[in-house]
């Protein structure tokens, strides 16, 4: 069911929403959270609900859809109520302010927060410059945004670790948590030697690459290297050490990887690249500080980025 108000007020749609409860038995117990997405337009607000949907159904929450505001058109507030079939596990208010109505974010949030529940920010597209700045992300509890989705994706790495506070994640890091349990158990395995130096090859833009490859600076405190070769993700992680090297490798396109190590047989290891719904469910899971991505973030600026053919000086590692 999709419910529509037009010229409205944040109030009226908290009403609206408890008269329909009323009359159509809809609930919100059991509600975990709520969910506000700061969307710049109807498409990124669209993608953002269809995902939301879908995490829904491990973390039912009340999702609060902030669209840009329009100021080019007199000042007011339209909403949209989607329950049911429309909404997932959860219950979706669409609110688009227009003509000054959407400065202040913060305020047509607030009548409609659920009592006692933690509050999630999410930025479905480009983030704010200091997320736990921002009107809604002084509300919540974490702060979700989405690198991939912005205009220069490691710019906004850097930018984002410039203005880091606890509470804030991305979903590029939430992407590379395969690869991250994939080499943690290779290390695991004997021979125990160390590692001397690493090596992340892939997109020469992509997040998740400048990510993992701050993870692997900061847990083995060696030298790490990122090596642009013309694919859109990543396609090989090389850890060095005095037995040969562990190097797990996936094909461009191909949803397997080919984990490799000195005096074993090649074993192949299911790694696809993680759907957006999976890496918000995983995000969802946590409202705590998570230390190890700070850790990865901050060292992601001090990677340096190779030329595409692996010689010459590095980049800048905070490039676009």
């Amino acid at each position: 069911m999709i419910v529509t108000l037009r010229g409205t007020t944040s109030a009226a749609v908290n009403n609206r929403m408890v008269t329909l409860r009323q009359e159509q038995g809809v609930v919100s117990l059991g509600r975990v959270l709520t969910l506000v997405i700061l969307a710049r337009d109807e498409d990124s607000a669209e993608r953002a609900i269809t995902v939301a949907n879908v995490a829904s159904h491990e973390h039912p929450a009340r999702v609060l859809v902030v669209l840009a505001d329009a100021g080019d058109q007199p000042p007011g507030l339209d909403a949209e109520i989607r329950v049911g079939g429309h909404a997932g596990a959860s219950e979706v208010v669409v609110l688009r302010p227009r003509g000054g109505a959407g400065l202040t974010p913060d305020t047509l949030v607030q009548p409609l927060l659920l009592p006692d529940a933690p509050i999630v920010a999410w930025w479905a597209d480009e983030p704010a410059a200091a997320p736990s700045k921002d009107p809604i992300g002084t509300m919540a509890q974490r702060r979700i945004t989405d690198s991939l989705r912005a205009r220069a994706p490691r710019a906004t790495l850097a930018a984002l670790a410039a203005s880091y506070a606890p509470g804030d994640s991305d979903l590029a890091w939430a992407g590379v948590t395969m690869w991250r349990s994939v080499l943690a158990a290779a290390l695991d395995e004997p021979p125990f030697e160390p590692v001397t130096s690493a090596a992340v090859a892939g997109s020469a833009t992509r997040p998740t690459i400048p990510l993992l490859a701050g993870w692997l600076a900061a847990r083995l405190r060696v030298p790490v290297t990122i090596r642009p070769d013309g694919s859109d993700a990543i396609s090989k992680v090389v850890l060095d050490r005095g037995p040969g090297p562990i190097t797990l490798a996936r094909a461009q396109g191909s949803d397997v990887a080919v984990l490799s190590r000195a005096g074993r047989p090649d074993q192949e290891v299911n790694l696809p690249r993680r759907a957006i719904e999976n890496c918000l469910m995983e995000e969802l899971r946590r409202l705590d500080p998570d230390v190890t991505y700070e850790q990865a973030l901050k060292e992601s600026l001090t990677v340096p980025v190779l030329e595409p053919d692996g010689s010459g000086a590095p980049a800048r590692p905070d490039a676009p």
